[in-house]
C-alpha cells in the first residue's frame, strides 16, 4: 500500500562552487517509485542564498519514510560532489553513489524503532582521495506514518460502583496508548467509545471516563455487566486504527431491601420435657441484600407470657432460634402465641425513613405431653436418728407423684453406690427407709443416700446419726508428767484434760478423782477435779531418783451424761533434776552420778566425743580387715568362665628375694629382717623377733604354730594364700632312732620285747624280729 503512495519529500541539492562560497540550494519535488527527482533549480531562479564566511559545508535534515518497502532502494538526498559517509547505518542501512551523489536507503526502517540517524559526511579530493573539510554532521529522520493500533497495556479491567447510582456517576476511567508520533499528523490522535454496555454506561470520547448513563440499577436484579470499549486513531475519522479492551462493572449492595417473613404464621409442637435453653424451632426472615445490609436481629414483641420463651440470631445462617426460657407444663398450659419481629441491624437513610427495615410473623408454640418421671415432694431429705436404734426400725419415709395424667404407680430403689456399706434399705412400693445394720456416730455421722423413683426421678437423702453417750472420757495428750527433785510441796506438776468422742450435748462436763484404792495417794492429789481440766499437786519435797525414779498415778475421769461413763487413765510422773529455775535437765537415775556443775552442753560434748572415738575404732578394723582380704576374690555371683593368664614365670632356685625359708628351715638362724620386693608394704613395722626354742626340745606343731600366728599379724606378709615348704624336720626324740644303721651292738645284743609294750599297730614288726631272734636261737 505504501509503494502505491505518492508522498513529498525533501531533497538537499548542494553545489559546489570554486573558489567561492559554497551555496546551499534547497528545493522541493514529489518523489516517484524510481526514485526519479524533478524541479531543481539553480541560485539565479529566485530561491533563497545561504552563505557563509567561511569555506565549508552546509547540511540540512533529510526525511525517509518509514516502512517504505518498493523493489529498488528510495531516494534520501543528493550531493554534488562526492562524500564519504560515516556514523549510524552508514554503509548498511544508508549508501552514497560515489558518481551521481545519490543518498538511498537499503533496508525498511521503522520509525517506532528508532525515528532519527546521525551520521557525518567528508569531502575528499576525487584524484588525491585527501580530505579538503573537516566531517560535518547531519540527520535523516525517519517520517511517521500510521502503522500502529491504539493499545489497552493494564487490563483485565474491574470496576464497582453502588447499586442505584446517581446518572453521571464516574465508574471508573481507561485509556489507550498509540506507538505513532503524536506530533505529527493524528496517526496518534484518540477517540474513545462503547461497543458493548449501553444503555447502562456511557463514557467520555476524549477522557476515557465510564458513567453511569440508567437510573435505578439494581444489584438485586443484575449484578455485573460486561463493557466494551474502543480507542480509535486518526481522531475517530475513517480509515483510522483501533482497539478495544473489556471492562467488567460490579454493582455493590446497599441496605435497600427490607428482612422478610417467608410465612405469617410459624407453628412449632415441643414437647414439655424440653430443657431449658434447648431449641424449639427456628424462623426465618429473607433479606435480598447481602453481608451486613442482610443481618437482622430477632425479638418477641408480644404473646401471652412471653417469658417462658426468647429468640436468638444464628449468626451463620441469620436464621431466629426460639429456646426455652422456663420449663413447660402441658397440664396446666397446653399453648401459646407469640409476636416475632425481624430488623436489619443497621440501615441507609437514603432508602429507609428515618429506622431500620422490619417485619413481623406470628409464632404458635403447641406443648406435647411427655411421659415425665415421678416427681418426689421434696428436692432433698434430712432423716435423724440415734446410734442406738434397733435394725430395722423405719427412720423415714420419702414420697414421689407421677405428673402425668395417668398417676402411675411409684417404685423406690436406693442407689448403692452411694451406700456401699448396705447400710439402709427402703421399701419398694411406700418408700419407707429402715435400718439394715447398726450405726456408730463415731465412726460416720453421716450417711447421704440416693433414693431412686422409677421412670428415672432421684432424690437425695442425708441421714444423720444421732448421738447416745456410748464413749467415756480420756486423756486428750501425752499421759506424761515431770517432777523436780527440789520441788515444794504443793507444786502443780501437770494440768490435764479430757475428751470425750461423744456428741458436746451429751456430757463434757468431766469429773477427775483418784481411783477408790489410792484415795488417799501420799505422794499426789488433785484440786479442781470438776470441769474440763484439772490440775496434779505434788505433797511433800521427798522426791529422789535413786529412792524412786518413776511414779504411776491412776485417775479416774467420769462425763455427765445419761448414763454417765468414765474412764480410768493412768498418768506416768517422771522424777527428774531441775535447775534452780525450775527447768528439767535431765530425769535419767545415771545422770545423777555426773560431777555438780557440769552442764547439759558440756555432757552433749563428751558424748560426742566417745561416739566419735567408737567411729575412729570401727573405721581402723575395718581397714585392716580389708587389708588381709586376699587378692583374688572369686565373685560367687559371676558365672562367666575367665581366662586368666599368667606370664610370670618363678627364678627357680636362685630367686631368693621373694621370702626367707632359711628361718623354717632352721629356727635357730638368725632373726634378720629381710624386707620384701615383690610387693610394697603399707606399714614399716619392726621385724618380729624369732622365739628363743631353747637348746633342744623344741616342738614342731608348736613352731608351725608360732610362724603362722606371726605371719597373719605381719602386714608386710603377703594378703593372699601361697605354698611354702617347711624342711625342718626337728633336733631329735627322745625315743631314739629305729634305724639299726646306728647302733654298735650286733644283732644278737638287741633285745626287741618292747614291742609288745607297743600296741597292736606294731604286731607285724614283733613278729618279724621275734621270728628272727627265735631262728637265731635255735
Amino acid at each position: 500500500m505504501l509503494g502505491d503512495m505518492w508522498t513529498s519529500i525533501l531533497l538537499v541539492w548542494i553545489t559546489c562552487v570554486p573558489n567561492a562560497s559554497t551555496a546551499l540550494f534547497v528545493g522541493h519535488s514529489n518523489g516517484s517509485r524510481d526514485g526519479s527527482t524533478a524541479g531543481l533549480h539553480g541560485p539565479g531562479e529566485g530561491q533563497r542564498i545561504l552563505s557563509r564566511a567561511k569555506r565549508g559545508w552546509v547540511w540540512n535534515q533529510m526525511f525517509v519514510l518509514e516502512e517504505f518497502s518498493g523493489p529498488d532502494p528510495i531516494l534520501v538526498g543528493r550531493v554534488s560532489i562526492p562524500y564519504i559517509l560515516a556514523g549510524e547505518g552508514a554503509g548498511t542501512i544508508f549508501a552514497i553513489n560515489e558518481r551521481t551523489g545519490d543518498i538511498h536507503a537499503m533496508k525498511r526502517l521503522d520509525r517506532e524503532e528508532k525515528a532519527e540517524y546521525t551520521l557525518t559526511a567528508q569531502v575528499i579530493n576525487r584524484d588525491t582521495n585527501e580530505p579538503l573539510e573537516p566531517p560535518s554532521e547531519f540527520i535523516i529522520k525517519v517520517q511517521d506514518i500510521n502503522d500502529n493500533a491504539p493499545e489497552f497495556t493494564h487490563g483485565p479491567y474491574h470496576a464497582t460502583v453502588p447499586e442505584m447510582s446517581q446518572v453521571g456517576r464516574s465508574v471508573t476511567k481507561v485509556t489507550a496508548t498509540d506507538a505513532d508520533d503524536p506530533v505529527y499528523g493524528n496517526s496518534a490522535k484518540l477517540v474513545y467509545s462503547i461497543l458493548e454496555g449501553q444503555p447502562y454506561f456511557s463514557i467520555d470520547p476524549n477522557t476515557a471516563v465510564i458513567k453511569i448513563a440508567l437510573h435505578g440499577m439494581d444489584r438485586e436484579m443484575r449484578e455485573e455487566y460486561l463493557v466494551v470499549i474502543q480507542a480509535k486513531d486518526m481522531g475517530g475519522h475513517m480509515g483510522g486504527l483501533s482497539g478495544t479492551a473489556t471492562v467488567t462493572v460490579t454493582l455493590t449492595d446497599v441496605n435497600d431491601n427490607p428482612p422478610k417473613f417467608s410465612k405469617s404464621i410459624y407453628e412449632f409442637s415441643i414437647p414439655e420435657d424440653l430443657g431449658l435453653g434447648k431449641a424449639g424451632g427456628r424462623v426465618k426472615a429473607n433479606d435480598r441484600d447481602i453481608g451486613e445490609n442482610a443481618r437482622s436481629t430477632y425479638s418477641i414483641i408480644d404473646g401471652d407470657e412471653k417469658d417462658i420463651f426468647k429468640i436468638t440470631t444464628d449468626p451463620e445462617t441469620q436464621e431466629g432460634i426460639l429456646l426455652l426460657k422456663k420449663p413447660l407444663d402441658f397440664e396446666s398450659k397446653k399453648s401459646y402465641t407469640l409476636k416475632i419481629e425481624a430488623a436489619n441491624v443497621g440501615f441507609d437513610p437514603q432508602f429507609s425513613s428515618g429506622s431500620p427495615f422490619r417485619d413481623t410473623a406470628t409464632v404458635r408454640v403447641t406443648v406435647e405431653d411427655s411421659d415425665e418421671p415421678p416427681v418426689f415432694s421434696l428436692a432433698s431429705y434430712l432423716l435423724q436418728v440415734h446410734e442406738n436404734t434397733d435394725v430395722n426400725t423405719i427412720i423415714g419415709q420419702v414420697s414421689a407423684q407421677d405428673p402425668d395424667a395417668a398417676a402411675s404407680p411409684i417404685r423406690y430403689f436406693i442407689d448403692r453406690h452411694t451406700d456401699l456399706e448396705r447400710q439402709f434399705n427402703i421399701n419398694v412400693d411406700d418408700g419407707k427407709i429402715t435400718l439394715a445394720k447398726p450405726l456408730d456416730r463415731e465412726t460416720d455421722m453421716w450417711h447421704n443416700i440416693t433414693v431412686t423413683a422409677t421412670e428415672i426421678s432421684r432424690a437425695v437423702v442425708a441421714i444423720k446419726v444421732l448421738d447416745i453417750n456410748d464413749n467415756a472420757p480420756e486423756f486428750s495428750s501425752d499421759n506424761e508428767a515431770f517432777l523436780c527433785e527440789n520441788g515444794k510441796p504443793g507444786q502443780v506438776i501437770q494440768t490435764v484434760s479430757a475428751i470425750d468422742k461423744d456428741d458436746q450435748r451429751n456430757g463434757h462436763f468431766f469429773i477427775y478423782s483418784l481411783v477408790p484404792e489410792m484415795s488417799n495417794n501420799p505422794n499426789f492429789t488433785i484440786k479442781n477435779n470438776i470441769g474440763k481440766i484439772t490440775s496434779i499437786f505434788s505433797k511433800h519435797d521427798a522426791f529422789r531418783r535413786q529412792k524412786q525414779e518413776m511414779y504411776f498415778l491412776p485417775i479416774v475421769i467420769s462425763d455427765n451424761g445419761n448414763p454417765p461413763l468414765s474412764s480410768t487413765n493412768t498418768l506416768t510422773i517422771r522424777v527428774c533434776g531441775c535447775s534452780n529455775d525450775g527447768a528439767v535437765q535431765s530425769c535419767n537415775v545415771e545422770a545423777f552420778v555426773l560431777p555438780i556443775g557440769i552442764s547439759m552442753g558440756a555432757l552433749i560434748a563428751i558424748l560426742a566425743c566417745v561416739i566419735l572415738l567408737l567411729v575412729i575404732i570401727v573405721l581402723y578394723v575395718t581397714l585392716r580387715n580389708h587389708k588381709n582380704e586376699p587378692l583374688i576374690i572369686k565373685d560367687e555371683e559371676d558365672v562367666r568362665e575367665n581366662i586368666i593368664r599368667y606370664d610370670d614365670e618363678g627364678g627357680g632356685e636362685e630367686d631368693t628375694e621373694a621370702f626367707d625359708i632359711a628361718t623354717l628351715q632352721n629356727p635357730d638362724g638368725v632373726n634378720s629382717y629381710l624386707p620384701r620386693k615383690d610387693i610394697k608394704p603399707d606399714l614399716q613395722f619392726i621385724p618380729r623377733q624369732g622365739q628363743d626354742t631353747g637348746s633342744n626340745g623344741v616342738d614342731v606343731d608348736a613352731f608351725i604354730t608360732v610362724r603362722l600366728h606371726e605371719a597373719d599379724n605381719d602386714p608386710t606378709a603377703p594378703p593372699y594364700d601361697s605354698i611354702q615348704i617347711y624342711g625342718y624336720e626337728g633336733r631329735g626324740s627322745v625315743v631314739g632312732s629305729l634305724s639299726s644303721l646306728e647302733t654298735n651292738s650286733s644283732d644278737s645284743e638287741q633285745n626287741y620285747d618292747y614291742l609288745r609294750d607297743w600296741g597292736p599297730r606294731f604286731r607285724i614288726l614283733e613278729d618279724l624280729y621275734l621270728m628272727s631272734e627265735g631262728d637265731r636261737d635255735t
